[in-house]
């Protein structure tokens, strides 16, 4: 009997890939088929297709979730894994698609889904995400392209090595009296950088697990991962650092998303799954960033908008004790806001928690500003116990004499939860990206008005209003000359003339809630109407009687 109970357990996760499989992280195979089974299992709503591949051979997923005409709608793009250290960004675009269609008979979801599109790009850095799932594991930001970054005219000549043959990279400590580390007084499994301004002295040289392949004196600084989709943007990008690429936009990943992008003129907000944060704590609004002919700010108006988003943002999904972020260079949710010219939010979705000192153990407030540290009373908060290697002594080809030790913390573990977590957290984010499709801009034709005057001439004043909370584009794509205004046309017949006003004309962005009047005096009998519409605001139209 217990024979024949295993086998069907067997059988079932055979048969339910998703049962078997959703244990741990999604790896490039796992991630395929969660998108054909969304496309194959809700057709009139999911479409899906590979923008183009990597150069390690893995696809770039696309998602269009909407319905009919789903590229003439207001939408919202959604990116994940645009940090290869970052899988549970991959997580929670994917998992956003999965949770929108699980509720998708819902009035509510129908009635969005036929109103707007969400484009989801799951994971932008596979070649790099798939290294969690590598015979031996270490973290990796690149894709597979080879590059030199030590300029020596050899490629990937140095990488990382598993010293220890435990199955993955962590770090490695060298006992040397030059050395710029010490050990943390909160947690002596971890070493911070010594203060010298306080008469703190290093003894540590800290270094990730390897050995100088190249013997030119560096360790590990031109291995396998060549170029970051995170540090390959055009906005802020700078040359000559490992990982950026030779030029801006030089991967085949960044040029088909930006491709597709700069043609969705119906986009009114990007949300990445990343290391940037603006939506625990908003943009700040800086005067002289603004003031520069290249600017390095938010616009004032879309600083509101950002604060507007953080606040529902906080209230869906309850977090707290965000850490502060800072972008890197070529980073790809700065792209979004000042080459793209959408509204850019961005979110890790997830970060170590504070816990409070644990008086029963004697645990004293920890002191220093160390991620590991805090990682590893977190870690002992939840019963996680094996998450961390135990330093130990080896010999170190390149250190004769010196004493070595391999340990440290596992890779992945800073930046993506236990996986028993994602799915509450992806659940949170779906509730999110929902409530910001409610605030999408909304075009609504009101308050109209016919006046008759003499000589068979009507006055037609009417008002179009924006609806939503958030405007109907961006000050910074009002900048760009590239988005899409409201346009504004009276259609009229043969025997009607447009005397006054504009009979075809464009809107400058209209702030949420707001309006604009427009007048028409109009020369004849019968009726016109009047359409008005964007590609962030869809469109309406009005019949008048003149």
């Amino acid at each position: 009997m217990k024979k024949l109970y295993l086998f069907q357990l067997f059988f079932l996760a055979l048969l339910c890939p998703v049962l078997a499989q959703q244990q741990d992280y999604s790896n490039s195979a796992r991630l395929a088929q969660r998108v054909k089974a969304l496309a194959e299992k809700y057709p009139q709503w999911v479409k899906s297709k590979s923008l183009t591949q990597t150069a390690g051979g893995k696809d770039i997923w696309m998602l269009t979730i909407g319905g009919a005409k789903a590229d003439q709608k207001p939408a919202i793009a959604v990116v994940g894994g645009v940090e290869g250290k970052h899988l549970l960004g991959v997580e929670m675009a994917i998992g956003f698609a999965e949770k929108l269609m699980a509720a998708a008979q819902t009035d509510s979801i129908k009635n969005l889904l036929n109103k707007q599109t969400f484009y989801v790009f799951p994971n932008m850095s596979p070649d790099a995400t798939e290294q969690y799932f590598a015979k031996v594991r270490s973290e990796r930001s690149g894709n597979a392209t080879k590059t030199d970054d030590d300029r020596d005219g050899k490629l990937n000549e140095d990488d990382v090595d598993d010293l220890d043959g435990n199955g993955k990279i962590t770090w490695m400590r060298v006992l040397d009296p030059t050395g710029k580390y010490k050990l943390n007084p909160d947690d002596q499994r971890s070493l911070i950088m010594a203060d010298p301004n306080k008469g703190e002295n290093g003894k540590y040289i800290l270094l990730p697990e390897g050995i100088d392949n190249d013997k030119d004196g560096d360790f590990n600084e031109d291995g396998e991962g060549g170029v970051h989709f995170n540090k390959n943007s055009s906005y802020n990008y700078k040359n000559f650092i490992p990982g950026a690429g030779e030029y801006a936009v030089s991967e085949k990943e960044n040029r088909a998303l930006f491709d597709f992008l700069f043609d969705a003129f119906n986009v009114y907000a990007v949300v990445t799954f990343g290391p940037v944060n603006n939506l625990s704590a908003p943009v700040t609004f800086n005067p002289a960033g603004v003031a520069k002919r290249v600017i390095t700010s938010w616009f004032d108006a879309d600083v509101k908008s950002n604060a507007l988003v953080s606040e529902r943002y906080n209230k869906i999904t309850k977090t707290k004790d965000a850490p502060k972020t800072q972008a890197e260079s070529g980073d790809f949710s700065q792209w979004a806001y000042f080459h793209y010219g959408r509204l850019s939010l961005s979110t890790p979705g997830w970060w170590v928690p504070k816990v409070a000192p644990d008086s029963a153990k004697k645990e004293k407030k920890l002191t220093n500003d160390d991620a590991v540290a805090s990682y590893l009373r977190w870690a002992a908060s939840q019963g996680i116990t094996d998450t961390f290697t135990p330093w130990k002594a080896v010999q170190h080809p390149d250190f004769p004499g010196q004493t070595v030790e391999v340990g440290g913390l596992d890779p992945f573990v800073l930046n993506n939860p236990p996986y028993k977590m994602v799915d509450g957290i992806v659940g949170k984010h779906t509730d999110f990206l929902i409530g910001l499709a409610a605030m999408a801009p909304q075009l609504e034709l009101i308050g109209l008005k016919t006046e008759k005057l003499a000589d068979g001439l009507t006055r037609v004043t009417l008002k179009v209003m924006n609806n939503g909370d958030l405007p109907t584009y961006t000050k910074v794509g009002d900048r760009s000359y590239f988005l899409k205004k409201i346009a504004v046309k009276v259609n009229t017949n043969a025997n009607q003339t447009v005397v006054s006003g504009r009979k075809s004309q464009t809107l400058e962005s209209i702030a949420g809630k707001d309006f604009k009047e427009l007048t028409w005096l109009i020369k004849g009998t019968g009726k016109v109407t009047i359409d008005a519409g964007s590609p962030t605001t869809g469109s309406k139209s009005i019949e008048v009687a003149l």
